[in-house]
Formats: C-alpha cells, sequence, structure tokens
C-alpha cells in the first residue's frame, strides 16, 4: 500500500513493547478492498499518551485511534463524548472524530464476544450470565451483555470494591437487570465468562468449579494463549457450547470497522487475508 497525504491513518496505540497485531489484520484487509486506509502502530509511555493523543487528531488526514493496554482508561478522560457501554466499562478502545469534531470515544472488547455468541445462536436477551474478572475486559463484556438484553448478571472478582463499582454502574444503566455480586457458582447462569487471565499458564488453577455448569450453558473465554484452555476442556465435557479467546478478537473488529465507517466484513473474511500467526 502507496500511503499518500489523503490516506486515512488509524493509529494503534499501545505500551512501546507492545505485540502489535491488528495490522496483520486491518490492513491485508483494506488492501484487498482497495480501501485506501492503514493501521499503524504507535509505541507509547502513559505520561505521554495524553498530549500524543490530541497531537495526532490535529493530523487532518487521522480519522480514528485504536487504543490497547495500558492507555484505555485514560483515554475515557480524554474524550468528548463515551458510549455507554465505555462509561460502565470506565474504558475506551477506540476513538473517532465525530462530523462536529468532537473525539467520540467507544468500547469494543464487549462486542466482540457479544457477537461471537450471536454467531453461534446465543442470544443474551433474557439471560443470566456469570461473569468471573471485572478488569477491562470483564467489565466491558459486562457492559455490552447487559445492553444485548440480560435478564441478570453475577459478577465475581477477588477485589469486592471494583465488582461493586462496575455493579453499581451497570444498576445506573440498567436498572430492570438483576445484579448480584459476590458468587462464582455458575449454576442457574446460561452465559458463563472468564474474563480473567487464568488459563495463560498449564498450572493456573480453574476460575470456576466446571462441575457446577449446567449442561447446554455458553462458556466463553478472553485467554488468547491457547485455543481450548482447562476451562473449556472442561465445559465441552459437561456438554456446553464454548467460545475460544481469538473468536472475540476477530469479532470485534468488524465492530471496528462500521465505527471508523469503513463497511464491515465476516470474521471469516479477517481470517482469510490476516497475516497473525
Amino acid at each position: 500500500m502507496v500511503i499518500s497525504g489523503t490516506t486515512r491513518l488509524i493509529p494503534h496505540l499501545g505500551w512501546p513493547t507492545a505485540a502489535f497485531k491488528a495490522p496483520l489484520i486491518y490492513n491485508p484487509w483494506f488492501a484487498s478492498q482497495k480501501i485506501d486506509c492503514v493501521v499503524v502502530p504507535m509505541g507509547v509511555e502513559p505520561p505521554e499518551f495524553p498530549s500524543v493523543l490530541h497531537a495526532l487528531f490535529a493530523v487532518r488526514n487521522v480519522m480514528g485511534a485504536l487504543v490497547t493496554m495500558p492507555h484505555k482508561v485514560t483515554t475515557a478522560g480524554l474524550v468528548d463524548r463515551l458510549s455507554i457501554t465505555a462509561q460502565i466499562a470506565g474504558a475506551c478502545n477506540a476513538v473517532c472524530r465525530a462530523a462536529d469534531g468532537a473525539l467520540v470515544g467507544d468500547q469494543f472488547d464487549g462486542a466482540g464476544f457479544v457477537r461471537g455468541m450471536a454467531r453461534k445462536g446465543v442470544m443474551a436477551a433474557g439471560a443470566r450470565a456469570l461473569v468471573v474478572g471485572v478488569g477491562g475486559v470483564g467489565s466491558a463484556i459486562a457492559a455490552s451483555l447487559a445492553g444485548a438484553g440480560l435478564a441478570g448478571i453475577t459478577l465475581h472478582d477477588p477485589r469486592a470494591a471494583a465488582a461493586e463499582a462496575l455493579a453499581g454502574r451497570l444498576r445506573q444503566h440498567y436498572p430492570s437487570m438483576t445484579v448480584t455480586v459476590g458468587s462464582s457458582d455458575p449454576a442457574g447462569h446460561s452465559i458463563v465468562v472468564n474474563a480473567t487471565p487464568m488459563g495463560m499458564q498449564p498450572h493456573d488453577p480453574l476460575p470456576l468449579d466446571p462441575a457446577r455448569l449446567d449442561a447446554g450453558t455458553f462458556v466463553g473465554e478472553v485467554v488468547m494463549a491457547q485455543t481450548h484452555t482447562p476451562l473449556l476442556c472442561a465445559a465441552l465435557a459437561r456438554g456446553c457450547t464454548v467460545q475460544v479467546g481469538t473468536d472475540m478478537l476477530y469479532e470485534m473488529i468488524p465492530a471496528y470497522l462500521e465505527f471508523f465507517g469503513l463497511g464491515t466484513a465476516t470474521p471469516e473474511q479477517l481470517r482469510a487475508v490476516s497475516r497473525v500467526t
């Protein structure tokens, strides 16, 4: 791809040492569709991040930004408008410039998870969900599940204050949804999410007791270090439907494309051109 002064740029902002995989998915897709746009990885240290973000949007052909760790929480305080999902999550991983010049922030980690569920025929509307881990990804998934019409949600995290804070934000925006804090027991939940890093290492403990999973429960992972984590293997043995961590990655990219006004794509189309190994 030849980059000109009119090429639309989307900086991908994260730690200088981060492994930037997004350009290996987006840029082959843009090239295949003849879209004059490119995602550019940029390593930024936290102290410089606020000034860098605002300076980038002074560049007229910067149309948006992808934001990864450790800048998602900071970004939420730097934009002019935040989606409800980003407000609940307390973090923002995408920014675009609106027609009025305002910077608009959104959060798509949860959207990727919910889209993956829907593609497998599992709907959140009217369901009860358990989310284990209320960090950035867990909070985003909880927010997107709530936005998709959950009847009730249970939040579990060793950091009780963080779980209670997320519960408060969910109750504020979705007052008709039942929100419970504390238990990691998956029984009675039709959707169960591991939003912790447990499963990245071979000897990690399981985030919940799989023997308590009801047959037919949808069990989703965010861990991408391996395709089927010990939790997913145990869930499959219980007769559950599962979603692997990488599904969330490829499902959230169409949501990003739509947010930036760059059309859409299916996960299969993205995988077909991806250079991620």
